[in-house]
């Protein structure tokens, strides 16, 4: 799985840590932010199919693929 470096505010990486860990919802900070990025993408491919900028059977298909990563 390749890797992404990104620069985030503190502020936002101290919301996604109170998500992570024992208590949280994620196992890790990459966990929590790959959920993110595969809800985002799901909504916005939504959006698009809603407006017909995509087609349907192409949304199946990149949620297919996207389910290979979980």
């Amino acid at each position: 799985m390749p890797k992404v470096s990104v620069e985030i505010p503190q502020e936002l990486l101290d919301d996604l840590d109170e998500h992570v860990g024992d208590d949280g919802k994620f196992v890790n900070r990459s966990d929590a932010i790959r959920a993110s990025i595969r809800k985002t993408l799901d909504m916005l491919d939504e959006i698009d199919s809603r407006r017909g900028r995509i087609d349907p059977e192409k949304l199946n298909e990149n949620t297919r693929e996207l389910t290979k990563y979980v």
